[in-house]
C-alpha cells in the first residue's frame, strides 16, 4: 500500500491471516437478508444518481478488501448475472472467499490476493466497487479511493465507508491503553484477547471505559475483540474529512447509504417551528455541512457509509417538479429486493383480509419508522410483482379497483384515479420502494 507503513500492513495482513474476518459459516446464506441486498445492489445508488433503472446482467462488480467473501456472496446475490471479482491483502481470506462463492454455487467469481493500489494489474473495469470496512485503515484516505477511481467506468459507483471518529471515539481510548500496554506490538493472540476480557471485566461498571464500550455477550468472541479493542490501523473520520478527501481526488458525494437517517430535521420535536435564527440557516446549509450538523448533534452511526462516483452531468428532475406529461409517460418499477415471493404472498394477503401492508418490514434502512399502505392502495401496486408498468395501466388497476367515489358513490373520474396513483407513488418513491423512470 502506497505510504502505507511495512509494519503497520504486515501487522494487519497477520491479523485477517490468523482471525480472517467475517466469521460467516460458509453455508449461510443472505438470501432472505433484503436490507443487506437493497444496500449492496447496483440499482439502489444507480437510481440515487440517475433516476434510471440499471440491468445487473453483465456488470463487472468488484469486491475490493473482501475478507472472507460474505459481502462478495451478498453482491452476487444482489447484482443477478453480474461477475463479481475480489481482492484482498490475506490469502487466507481470499482462499475462504473462493470457497464460499463455489459453495452457494456462483462460478462468475474470480478472487485475488491483491493490494488496492495495485488494481490496475486485473486490467478490468468495474461498473460497481465495494470496498468495505477496510478504507480507513490507510494513513492517507485519498490512496485507495484514487486506485478505485482510475478503474472505475464513466457511470461507475463506488460504496465505501470510514469509522466515525465521534460515534467511536470510545473504542479509540481503548485501543490506546492496550496499545500503552503492549497488546498490540506483535500480532494478538489468544493471549492478548483473554488478558483484554481479563481486564475489562475486572473494572467496576462505573469506570468509563468499560460502561461506554464494554459488552458482556461479546467480550468472549474473538472477532469482536479483535475488531473493537484491539484492531490494528484503526482510525476515525468525521463528514468534512470525507468531502476534503472525495474534492483530492475528483469524486462526488452520490449519497449517504442510510442516508434517511441523515436528515437534521429528524433531531428536533418540532421540525415545523425551529428557532429562528437555525430556521433560516438550515436551508442554505451545503450537503456537507447539513451531514457535519447531523454527526455533531448526534453522531448515532459507527460508520460514514457511502456513495460516491465520477462527477458527471446529470439531467434528474425531481419528481416533485414533473409536468403531467412526464407522469402519464412514465413508468412504475418495484425495486428489485422488494420483489419476492414472501413479500408478494403478504401483500395478496392484506388484500383479502384488508389489512394495512407495512411495505417497511423488508427492507428498514430507509426509514425510522413503519410505512403502512391501506390494502385498496397497495392492491394497485400487485402487477409490480410480474414486471415493470406504464403509469397509466396502474391508474386503470386503480380504477378497476375503486370505481366509485366513497364519499358521493360517482364513477371515479381518470383525473381522481390518476392523482390518487400519483399521490401514492410520491409516498413510496423517497425511499426507493418505488423506482419512477421518466420518458426523455
Amino acid at each position: 500500500m502506497e505510504n502505507q507503513d511495512p509494519e503497520l500492513l504486515e501487522k494487519i495482513r497477520q491479523q485477517f491471516d490468523s482471525a480472517p474476518y467475517p466469521k460467516t459459516p460458509l453455508e449461510q446464506s443472505p438470501k432472505t437478508d433484503y436490507e443487506l441486498l437493497y444496500i449492496h445492489n447496483l440499482v439502489t445508488p444507480y437510481y440515487l444518481k440517475y433516476q434510471k433503472v440499471t440491468n445487473t446482467e453483465g456488470k463487472i462488480i468488484l469486491d475490493a478488501g473482501c475478507g472472507t467473501g460474505y459481502k462478495s456472496l451478498v453482491l452476487a446475490e444482489a447484482n443477478p448475472g453480474a461477475k463479481i471479482v475480489g481482492i484482498d491483502i490475506s490469502e487466507q481470506s481470499i482462499e475462504l472467499a473462493k470457497q464460499r462463492l463455489k459453495y452457494q454455487g456462483f462460478d462468475n467469481a474470480e478472487f485475488y490476493v491483491l493490494s488496492i493500489q495495485d488494481l490496475p494489474e486485473l486490467e478490468y473495469e468495474f461498473d460497481y466497487i465495494n470496498n468495505d470496512e477496510s478504507l480507513y485503515l490507510f494513513p492517507d484516505i485519498t490512496v485507495p479511493l484514487k486506485a478505485m477511481k482510475s478503474v472505475l467506468k464513466p457511470e461507475g459507483m463506488i460504496r465505501t465507508n470510514l469509522h466515525s471518529a465521534f460515534q467511536r471515539v470510545n473504542y479509540f481510548r481503548a485501543q490506546s491503553l492496550f496499545n500503552m500496554m503492549g497488546l498490540m506490538n506483535e500480532n494478538p493472540t489468544e493471549l492478548e484477547i483473554h488478558f483484554t476480557g481479563e481486564l475489562m471485566q475486572a473494572l467496576k461498571n462505573q469506570v468509563l471505559l468499560k460502561s461506554q464500550t464494554y459488552n458482556l455477550e461479546k467480550i468472549n468472541e474473538q472477532e469482536w475483540v479483535l475488531m473493537n479493542y484491539l484492531f490494528q490501523g484503526d482510525k476515525g473520520y468525521i463528514i468534512p474529512d470525507l468531502f476534503s478527501a472525495l474534492r483530492t481526488v475528483n469524486l462526488e458525494l452520490i449519497s449517504m447509504v442510510r442516508w434517511r437517517q441523515w436528515e437534521p430535521l429528524d433531531l428536533f420535536e418540532d421540525p415545523e417551528n425551529l428557532p429562528a435564527f437555525l430556521a433560516l440557516s438550515l436551508p442554505e446549509l451545503s450537503i456537507e455541512e447539513r451531514l457535519h450538523f447531523y454527526e455533531l448533534l448526534h453522531p448515532i452511526h459507527r460508520l460514514l457509509d457511502f456513495w460516491c462516483g465520477h462527477p458527471l452531468e446529470t439531467t434528474t428532475v425531481d419528481i416533485s417538479d414533473w409536468t403531467q406529461t412526464d407522469w402519464e409517460t412514465a413508468t412504475v418499477y418495484l425495486h428489485p429486493q422488494l420483489k419476492t415471493d414472501p413479500a408478494k404472498q403478504d401483500l395478496i394477503d392484506c388484500i383479502r383480509s384488508h389489512r394495512p401492508y407495512e411495505i417497511s418490514q423488508y427492507v428498514k434502512l430507509a426509514t425510522l419508522v413503519p410505512i403502512y399502505i391501506e390494502s385498496f392502495r397497495a392492491g394497485c401496486l400487485l402487477p409490480l410483482w410480474e414486471g415493470k408498468q406504464p403509469m397509466m395501466s396502474l391508474v386503470e388497476r386503480w380504477k378497476q379497483i375503486q370505481p366509485v367515489d366513497p364519499v358521493t358513490l360517482e364513477l371515479i373520474s381518470d383525473q381522481m384515479a390518476f392523482e390518487q396513483v400519483k399521490e401514492l407513488l410520491r409516498d413510496l418513491e423517497p425511499f426507493l420502494y418505488i423506482l419512477l423512470e421518466r420518458s426523455l
